[in-house]
């Protein structure tokens, strides 16, 4: 058996961690001593090991309280087997929605970097936002009346100017 600041340096949590881990039920192997010293058997170390190693696969508290058996002999490998198929599933969607987003960034960086030499940045800014109107209407909230007022909008910009610019309306 452990005492908590023994059991806190062998797995790097810090102590109200422990505690707060064993407030909410994810810790129950605790003993307490006649002085109050909670103390803890060698499994905590594993047990600890594991939950922390579960929220770093993304895990919720709520998630790792299911699925911790009540001693680490009773595992219910149906279940644990499903919701680590689930998580698998969860982080590809994750990483797709992610990767949608950088190369959706890398094309707004391009496009804003493809600004002509004698355009200031609100027209580009401007121009950058027709382009993704035009090309994406359908993952922002607007009709194609929209598109064609910013497009009357940047073509009137474009004239004040003194530049004349071929627009290609939807």
């Amino acid at each position: 058996m452990m005492k908590i600041g023994e059991l806190a340096q062998k797995t790097g949590l810090t102590t109200s961690k422990i505690r707060f881990y064993e407030r909410i039920g994810l810790l129950k192997t605790v003993d307490r001593r006649s002085n109050g010293y909670r103390t803890y058997p060698p499994q905590a170390v594993l047990i600890l090991g594991l939950i922390t190693t579960a929220q770093r696969a993304g895990f919720t508290l709520d998630e790792i309280r299911t699925l911790l058996p009540s001693d680490l002999q009773h595992w219910d490998h149906d279940a644990l087997m499903d919701a680590l198929t689930r998580k698998i599933a969860d982080i590809e969607a994750l990483q797709a929605r992610l990767a949608q987003s950088k190369a959706h960034l890398l094309r707004l960086v391009e496009d804003i970097q493809a600004r002509p030499e004698d355009m200031d940045c609100a027209a580009n800014a401007h121009r950058v936002l027709t382009n993704m109107l035009m090309e994406h209407p359908e993952n922002l909230d607007v009709t194609p009346d929209d598109v064609r007022l910013l497009d009357k909008t940047d073509r009137r910009l474009s004239v004040r100017r003194g530049r004349s610019k071929k627009v290609v309306s939807p």
